[in-house]
């Protein structure tokens, strides 16, 4: 008999997750809890799983052991028809954007609305002007995705991911390739959206700065598990070795293991593509 959930206030829990892939076992027993509307940065070295978790929530990757509760519910083993309830209640920024290059901005906006709902065009593009706003791109929906530069590639995948006004929003690697100013940017575009929106943040990420000004707590994935959860004063003032190496780059990466945790890149859709 599964086990029942913590009882915590917490809105998304990983529970004892074990995780391999071939000889390479990257999780042996993941404990965290995300809180309701605060945003929670997983750090760790590359090929520690980080991007692992946020799949597995979207039932994307299974655990080999373990429970993923998703308010209240346990994502694991659940059917497919529950599966795309809990995903229409997520969006996600992938590491690389995924942008479908073959139509416009506005219409790369509008694809989860489309996906998801049955709203009017005159819904859609007010819905998509109003995103686009949110991450400080107004009036670009005509643009091609090939002219957008690496930073407004971003902004326009995370107006993409809050399209359907989510309530979590996971972001793998959100500044990875990006330069300082791009990079804080994107970091003041997810703290003005999670005031504005109040969702539930996860965030994975080998950027400390970055971490450390968007976040309202940190969790160090470490060798396996959660080495350490905490805010950034507690982190910064934290006396294990591993934390302190971690934050001041002293740490040496874990081997990154031989499998991809990736998203494949979006390949060419119809410009009105829907389910």
């Amino acid at each position: 008999m599964k086990p029942e959930p913590k009882q915590t206030s917490a809105f998304i829990q990983f529970v004892g997750l074990e995780k391999s892939f071939g000889e390479k076992k990257i999780y042996k027993g993941v404990d965290l809890a995300i809180e309701k509307g605060e945003t929670l940065t997983v750090l760790g070295g590359s090929g520690t799983g980080k991007t692992v978790m946020l799949k597995m929530l979207l039932g994307l990757m299974h655990p080999d052991a373990g429970q993923i509760f998703f308010d209240g519910k346990d994502v694991v083993g659940m059917d497919k028809e529950a599966i795309l309830q809990v995903r229409r209640r997520v969006g996600m920024l992938f590491q690389g954007g995924a942008l479908f290059d073959s139509i416009s901005v506005g219409e790369n906006v509008a694809y989860p609305i489309r996906e998801h709902f049955r709203h009017t065009e005159e819904e859609i593009s007010r819905i998509v002007a109003e995103k686009l706003e949110l991450v400080g791109l107004p009036g670009i929906e005509e643009m091609s995705c090939n002219d957008l530069s690496g930073g407004m590639k971003k902004r326009v995948s995370l107006a993409r991911a809050i399209a359907t006004n989510p309530e979590v929003i996971l972001y793998d690697e959100p500044t990875t390739g990006l330069d300082p100013t791009n990079t804080r940017r994107i970091d003041n575009v997810i703290r003005d959206l999670q005031a504005k929106l109040a969702v539930t943040s996860i965030v994975v990420t080998h950027d400390i700065q970055s971490a450390f000004f968007i976040s309202d707590r940190l969790a160090l994935l470490y060798e396996g598990k959660i080495k350490f959860v905490g805010t950034e004063n507690e982190v910064k003032n934290s006396d294990d070795p591993v934390v302190q190496g971690f934050i001041k780059g002293d740490m040496e990466d874990v081997e990154t293991p031989k499998f991809s945790a990736r998203v494949p890149r979006q390949t060419k859709v119809s410009k009105h593509a829907t389910t």
